[in-house]
């Protein structure tokens, strides 16, 4: 059996694909592992429970999320990391799709809302944030080393969607959007 620890990164560096050492605080490094936390918070929600067709569209979003991990683990597309799944023009596109067709079912959306609601749609929310850090992450490497456009573009796109998924689940459990008041109710 294989090991899961390897001691290598004890020193508080890791490799990425090609053999190149970074520290484990390096741009590249953050981003990836925030790309990871947002893909744990779509996990927490799924196991939460959602409506089918959203856990399909989901699951599909964690899949996306590892190739971005692809995106940012290995950015050199020849060598080793050339056979690695990349994204696609077409996956920013099923997600506007998506995000289009949850809409298309829910209420106008007329007032700020606050994080909550069900269970499910609260979980949404926190990969939302999480998202919006991995995006944040994203924007912070493209500005000392080139990421494919396509990377923050998705993330972008998917934190939309798990905010417009969380309003469907609450409203396929029939929990109310809390809305957002503009005053402090203390």
């Amino acid at each position: 059996m294989m090991k899961i620890y390897t001691r290598k990164g004890d020193g508080g560096q890791t490799s990425i694909w090609g053999g190149r050492r970074l520290s484990k605080d390096d741009a590249r490094i953050e981003a990836i592992g925030a790309c990871d936390e947002c893909n744990a918070a779509v996990g927490a929600a799924l196991a939460h429970g959602v409506p089918a067709e959203l856990a399909a569209i989901l699951q599909a979003v964690q899949g996306r999320l590892f190739v971005i991990g692809s995106e940012l683990m290995a950015p050199d597309r020849s060598g080793p990391g050339s056979g690695l799944p990349r994204l696609a023009d077409s996956d920013v596109a099923g997600l506007e799709m998506s995000i289009d067709d949850l809409q298309d079912a829910l209420p106008e959306l007329r007032n700020f809302i606050l994080p909550g609601g069900s269970q499910g749609a609260a979980e949404l929310h926190v990969a939302r944030a999480a998202c919006r850090r991995a995006e944040r992450r994203v924007t912070t490497l493209g500005r000392a080393e080139p990421v494919v456009p396509l990377v923050p573009a998705y993330l972008n796109r998917l934190a939309d969607l798990l905010f417009v998924a969380a309003r469907a689940v609450n409203a396929a459990t029939g929990v109310p959007d809390a809305v957002w008041s503009g005053r402090d109710t203390n």
